[in-house]
């Protein structure tokens, strides 16, 4: 009978004690989901303000504090009165009435503009505008069909710029990666000296090694194109309009190889080799592992963060364009728009750009934290930073 009794009360224990568990762990779960909503909108908040911040700098370089304006203001001028003097009506006209006319045109351009209002506050427009992904029209650009939608102008570019960049970026990522991971293992060797030492010739951008090879294969060899996307007039054929377009990219990718190919190289060996020496790694030669698999479950796997980190911020450098080297190759893309943009004082094309850059960035940084959580469990979201 009294063992009866201690078994009911035994039975009775657990079934309080596995409640009570249970009760604990929706607790938890229920401030681990409070922190996480309290973290995601801190880091909103900031990336937010971050976004405008940089935005509305970008919008007083852009316009040089309203010096744009003064020359906008002449170039206004100087348009109004070409076009007059080719009006029947303004040649019979006397000098007072010349000028009233020119100025009442100038005028009516400005309001159009918006220059008749103080800088400042078109400057706040500006932000809200860029902000909301409101591109307006480009002030003194076209596109290749002759809209002045901003919003056209970059998505006529845009594919030009992923192809080049995209491929370029990919192969260096990639080549990089697994050469580098093949020098950690080969400490010393020739081929880990030769990186070593053209490594130093990554200082220079590939728009300089750009014009040694155009002068070298397409003026003296002459076996390449000096630039440009294909060929002109562009072939009708696919194969042959895809054959031209391989022929265009060689050079430009081949610059872009050659300046970042051996500082990245350098870069993940000597970090894979960091990671190569950790005790669990020893441990893991010690118990007899294959090489190949102390490489993925040991090297790789706790350097996945990194990695994936690299890799996202390679995406997102696509679409910037580079500026000098589609210029030097003459790349229809979004970097030799941004250089025409630069050049012409082009607001909205300039802001556009860095808008986008700047929401692709912002937006990356805030979902790599929860990549973080998922492919590193020691990394826990919303605990002030500390790894379990």
């Amino acid at each position: 009978m009294a063992t009866e009794i201690v078994s009911g009360d035994f039975r009775v224990d657990a079934e309080v004690d596995v409640e009570s568990l249970e009760a604990s762990a929706r607790k938890a779960r229920l401030q681990g989901l409070k922190r996480l909503l309290r973290y995601s909108a801190l880091k909103l908040v900031a990336l937010v303000f971050t976004v405008a911040v940089g935005v509305y700098i970008t919008i007083l370089v852009a316009n040089m504090g309203g010096e744009v304006d003064k020359m906008r203001l002449a170039t206004i001028r100087e348009s109004v009165a070409l076009a007059a003097t080719a009006d029947p009506a303004f040649k019979v006209l006397n000098s007072e009435e010349r000028r009233e006319f020119i100025n009442a045109r100038v005028d009516l351009e400005v309001r159009r503009y918006g220059l008749d209002r103080p800088f400042i506050v078109r400057s706040i427009d500006y932000l809200k505008d860029g902000l909301t992904l409101n591109l307006g029209f480009s002030q003194q650009l076209l596109s290749d069909s002759g809209s002045r939608q901003v919003r056209n102008i970059l998505l006529e570019r845009l594919p030009a710029t992923l192809l080049l960049l995209g491929t370029a970026n990919l192969l260096l990522f990639f080549l990089a990666l697994f050469a580098g991971l093949s020098l950690s293992r080969r400490y010393g060797s020739f081929a880990d000296k030769a990186v070593l030492a053209l490594a130093p010739t990554s200082a220079a951008p590939p728009w300089f090694y750009g014009l040694f090879l155009i002068l070298i294969f397409a003026a003296w060899l002459r076996v390449l194109p000096f630039g440009g996307m294909v060929d002109a007039p562009p072939p009708d054929n696919t194969l042959d309009y895809a054959a031209s377009l391989l022929r265009h990219m060689v050079l430009p990718i081949t610059a872009w190889l050659i300046s970042s190919i051996f500082l990245t190289t350098y870069q993940w060996r000597t970090f894979f080799m960091i990671y190569s020496s950790e005790d669990y790694v020893d441990m893991a030669k010690a118990k007899g592992l294959p090489d190949r698999l102390i490489e993925r479950r040991y090297v790789l796997r706790p350097t996945l963060p990194n990695i994936i980190t690299n890799f996202s911020f390679v995406l997102i450098s696509m679409w910037t364009g580079a500026i000098l080297t589609e210029t030097v190759f003459n790349w229809p893309g979004i970097g030799q728009l941004y250089f025409r943009a630069i050049g012409a004082f082009d607001t909205p094309v300039i802001v556009a750009n860095v808008v986008l850059y700047a929401y692709l960035l912002a937006i990356t940084v805030f979902l790599l934290d929860f990549i973080y959580a998922l492919v590193d469990p020691r990394v826990r979201i919303g605990e002030g930073g500390h790894k379990a």
